[in-house]
């Protein structure tokens, strides 16, 4: 019997991404193993079941969990559907590992492998691999035109008839992937652009992007790319210096993000008020907890004369690029794998190793033991 890979449709309210695309489900067949997707799995993302040539269609998420060797998801599956998976079974997607102990009980009892890619080892060869970095490319872009869009002043500098209009000026916090993103996407529109991080090492790239990096005297480099937590003292050294720079801008985007932890407040409420009447701010951590005093979840909300807004879901709001983008991720990961129509898990790949959240009953990454107090 040939590998069965499943995919179903997202539980997630809101969620519009698939975690297989049509021209990734050949890349699959042509490994030799045999798909099977729920019915309408990839119509948010406006692919038709008929897209995928050669794919089996299940009428219900039940009948591919239960029958799947491989399940690819984009957001962490329910309880329920969990339940649902055959024992032994390879789960494999964006888990929210940190977020449940309840989940990974679940994970153990059904002796279920499962990767969680949020798990992956920060190194060049899982690059190709990194959903996160894909998905934060996605947010940062899309942030930059929501803030573009509400923003009361042209991006762009502006010359007709009467005289000149000046370009708006947008400042970035965060400057990963979707920071990045979202200053070459400012800077594409003609913004007057700055960006801002705490990791010293950025100032290159920013300034590379044609924006001013806002340089507070705070280094907060930590492993693995990331951030780490500021102490109360840098806390305070940076509000003085970023609060100034924050009340200069006409469009304010947050992107920073602590993997497994909520979001640093970075904007306090004093700072949203030294802002201009009508600037607008784009918290891109809204998800968890938000960047900044006042945001709202999932809402547009006014704080005095400035637009807070908390999208959610963003990489669903381009769900065709989106998805196209996790699902080479997905594939570039499981595929190395698949060996004459087969799955050969090889426990010696350090990619491979690393991103195991659960095998055989057992939770496999101290990391998240560690966090969840299992």
């Amino acid at each position: 019997m040939p590998l069965v890979i499943g995919v179903t449709k997202e539980f997630t309210p809101g969620e519009r991404r698939v975690a297989l695309v049509p021209d990734v489900a050949k890349k699959y067949q042509g490994l030799g193993a045999s798909l099977l997707l729920e019915s309408g799995a990839g119509e948010p993302a406006y692919f038709r079941n008929s897209d995928y040539a050669g794919s089996d269609v299940a009428d219900d998420a039940a009948a591919v969990l239960r029958k799947a060797d491989v399940v690819l998801q984009v957001q962490p599956l329910g309880l329920d559907a969990l339940r649902e998976l055959r024992p032994g079974s390879v789960l494999v997607g964006l888990q929210q590992p940190w977020s449940s102990a309840e989940r990974i009980a679940v994970l153990r009892e059904r002796n279920i492998t499962c990767f969680a890619l949020e798990l992956l080892p920060r190194i060049s060869r899982a690059q190709s691999m990194d959903v996160l970095s894909s998905q934060a490319a996605v947010a940062g872009y899309e942030c930059a035109l929501i803030a573009a869009d509400h923003c009361p002043k042209f991006f762009p500098m502006l010359t007709y008839a009467a005289g000149t209009i000046r370009p708006a000026k947008v400042l970035v916090i965060g400057a990963g992937v979707a920071g990045l993103q979202a200053i070459a996407t400012a800077k594409r529109l003609g913004a007057m652009v700055s960006g801002y991080d705490v990791r010293p090492e950025t100032k290159e790239q920013i300034e590379s992007l044609g924006a001013k990096f806002v340089d507070t005297g705070v280094s907060a480099s930590g492993s693995g790319g990331y951030a780490r937590e500021l102490t109360d003292e840098e806390k305070k050294q940076q509000a003085e210096k970023l609060g100034k720079a924050i009340g200069e801008c006409d469009a304010l985007i947050t992107t920073a993000a602590i993997p497994g932890k909520k979001a640093p407040v970075i904007v306090s409420a004093e700072m949203v008020a030294r802002m201009k009447p009508g600037s607008v701010v784009v918290d891109m951590a809204a998800e968890t907890g938000g960047n900044v005093a006042g945001t709202v979840p999932g809402e547009k909300t006014w704080v005095g004369e400035v637009l807070i807004i908390g999208p959610t879901h963003i990489p669903s709001r381009m769900p065709v690029h989106a998805s196209e983008m996790y699902a080479k991720n997905l594939f570039n990961f499981i595929s190395p794998f698949i060996k004459d129509g087969a799955l050969a898990l090889d426990w010696e790949d350090e990619v491979m190793a690393g991103a195991c959240l659960t095998h055989a009953g057992e939770l496999r990454h101290a990391g998240v033991r560690q966090a969840l107090g299992l």
